[in-house]
């Protein structure tokens, strides 16, 4: 035995560690979602814990708050979430808190009891059918999302005491309904009118050391804003069963650039997925440049940019399809002319080559003939 003793060697072992298959969630959740690691930290580690099997059977995998101010990409997140993990946007069961700030509309979640009128025709939204619709044997557990839970009512809360803490939901029709298996998002914008008054002039284009030293400072002031915006409106019991409170932060330049260009690959996907003319296209820097100076709005975040780009790409892309000015195969240039101040859209033709008469009736192939810019094709949005 002492033997045996001798011989054993102490190895320490690094609990920060992923495994690989949590690693590569975190990484493509990150290229998705930008700007927002913590958030995207926390619910790796949830999923990390899922896949462990340590997670707790009383308890839903995860309860996660999302504060912060609109259009930082809370709803975003969850649907990123489902889209990795179960390849749909979409998989994931939403409630919508807006549509339940009176009592009696808790019925729509948990069913009418029986005797009551419409009983039959009420079927509840919580059902453990609708949770268990998108899982799949290798992530075996459901997304929920109660968005906008400072709009709902005091019942809804206390709804969710129960399930937040004991993982279960008794229905209208006494059937128990298990949320063991459940990670649950919920989003608020509490804090928002104060959130708005510190991002105010706070996102530009200034230098980005100076920028960055500023962006954390203002991350700070968000967060305590955001915190104690949600303390005063959740009573305790409440806030005491969320396992994380996020709060999401504020986009800088840097981030609206990443956002920028991950919204024209976007755009590109879209043209080869549903347009009966694929072509690829290509913005130019000046032209980001200047949807940048537009879509950037601290107080509205990346909707902004979004709007801004179907007003100005979009929809005169549209246009150009529905009058066949585009074609499968051609290559779209967007620019900017500052004389005109204005998007210019152009495209790149095979310029034509004369045939010399005597060679026959041979043509140039395509990799003989030189791209030239169709100014007479050129479009000003």
């Amino acid at each position: 035995m002492q033997s045996f003793l001798a011989r054993e060697k102490t190895i320490r072992l690094n609990p920060e560690l992923s495994n690989v298959q949590v690693v590569e969630f975190e990484n493509r959740l990150q290229e998705k979602v930008v700007g927002q690691e913590r958030a995207v930290h926390k619910i790796a580690q949830v999923y990390q814990v899922y896949l462990a099997s340590l997670a707790s059977p009383t308890k839903p995998l995860g309860n996660l708050l999302f504060l912060g101010p609109t259009g930082s990409g809370k709803t975003y997140l969850v649907e990123s979430v489902a889209e990795i993990l179960f390849e749909n946007r979409q998989a994931f069961l939403k409630v919508d808190c807006a549509e339940f700030q009176h009592t009696h509309e808790i019925a729509k979640l948990i069913g009418s009891p029986p005797g009551y009128l419409g009983h039959r025709e009420t079927p509840a939204a919580l059902s453990q059918e609708n949770l268990n619709r998108y899982r799949t044997k290798q992530n075996d557990f459901s997304l929920v999302l109660f968005d906008e839970i400072e709009k709902a009512s005091d019942t809804l809360w206390q709804l969710l005491l129960g399930i937040l803490d004991r993982a279960t939901l008794t229905l209208g029709d006494n059937h128990k309904v298990d949320f063991s298996k459940t990670i649950i998002f919920m989003t608020s914008n509490l804090g928002a009118r104060e959130i708005r008054h510190l991002v105010e002039g706070s996102v530009g284009f200034a230098p980005p050391v100076a920028q960055d030293r500023a962006t954390s400072e203002l991350d700070q002031k968000i967060y305590r804003t955001a915190l104690e915006a949600a303390k005063r409106k959740f009573p305790p019991e409440f806030m005491n069963r969320i396992d994380g409170v996020v709060v999401f932060r504020s986009l800088s330049q840097s981030h609206f650039q990443k956002i920028l260009e991950l919204e024209l690959s976007l755009i590109q996907e879209r043209i080869f997925r549903g347009s009966s003319q694929r072509f690829f296209f290509r913005c130019a820097d000046e032209a980001k440049d200047i949807l940048l100076r537009e879509g950037i709005d601290p107080t509205y975040g990346a909707r902004n940019l979004k709007r801004v780009l179907d007003q100005k790409l979009v929809v005169p892309i549209a246009n150009l399809l529905a009058t066949g000015q585009l074609r499968t195969g051609d290559f779209l240039t967007v620019d900017y002319d500052r004389t005109q101040q204005r998007l210019i859209f152009s495209k790149y033709e095979r310029a034509a080559e004369p045939v010399d008469s005597r060679e026959g009736d041979s043509q140039p192939s395509l990799s003989e003939a030189a791209p030239a810019v169709s100014r007479d094709n050129a479009v000003a949005a």
